[in-house]
């Protein structure tokens, strides 16, 4: 059973989701709220998705609603009707696993809160574009056999096995990785484990 809460001010939202979500199987929802103050006073175990609208009427900065969130222990999938580019991207990068525009049906919805509570990334087109014209210098510019690398080395194949698949020796891949790391530690992102890249594919969109 997954456990959800919804931060959102949008009173028909709520309760529209309130009805979406009960008829959902495998799915709990623990609370609707419309901040995340209130979200964060509510007792008892804190939820495995929160379902994070990306602009509230408290004013609070969306990155650090994220960053709190996953604090407290939850994932945070966000939903908006804003499909702001850089805004998605920075609460990305501040720790939301995925973004989904409230157009999307119930299936969409569902599936997409089942990845983010298994560990993944709520992929959608719209997350897909925010990245893919991404020009914050906070996300490195990766050259192609660098990605390549990276990508095969972070999904959990070895450093032989990456070489291999890129029909390379392991010196010349793990020459690739140290370029990348080097990449993300001048952006202020270190990465120094097989655990830190994957995250900053994730953070990046690379796996989309």
């Amino acid at each position: 059973m997954i456990t959800v809460a919804v931060v959102d001010d949008d009173r028909m939202l709520l309760d529209g989701l309130r009805s979406w979500l009960a008829g959902a199987d495998g799915l709990r929802l623990l609370a609707a709220v419309a901040t995340v103050d209130a979200l964060l006073a509510v007792p008892g175990r804190a939820p495995d998705v929160v379902l994070l609208d990306l602009l509230l009427r408290d004013a609070s900065v969306p990155e650090d609603n994220v960053r709190r969130v996953r604090a407290a222990g939850s994932r945070v999938l966000i939903i908006s009707t804003v499909a702001d580019r850089e805004r998605i991207v920075a609460a990305v990068a501040a720790g939301a696993d995925g973004y989904l525009t409230k157009d999307h049906d119930l299936d969409t919805l569902v599936a997409a809160i089942g990845a983010v509570a298994a560990g993944g990334t709520a992929h959608s087109p719209e997350l897909a574009f925010a990245w893919a014209h991404d020009t914050g210098r906070d996300r490195p510019r990766l050259a192609p056999r660098e990605r390549q690398v990276l990508l095969d080395y972070a999904s959990g194949l070895t450093l032989k096995a990456t070489a291999r698949r890129a029909r390379i020796s392991p010196n010349t891949a793990k020459y690739y990785l140290d370029q990348v790391k080097e990449k993300y530690h001048r952006a202020g992102r270190p990465a120094y484990t097989k655990t830190d890249l994957a995250r900053r594919v994730r953070e990046d969109g690379l796996d989309l």
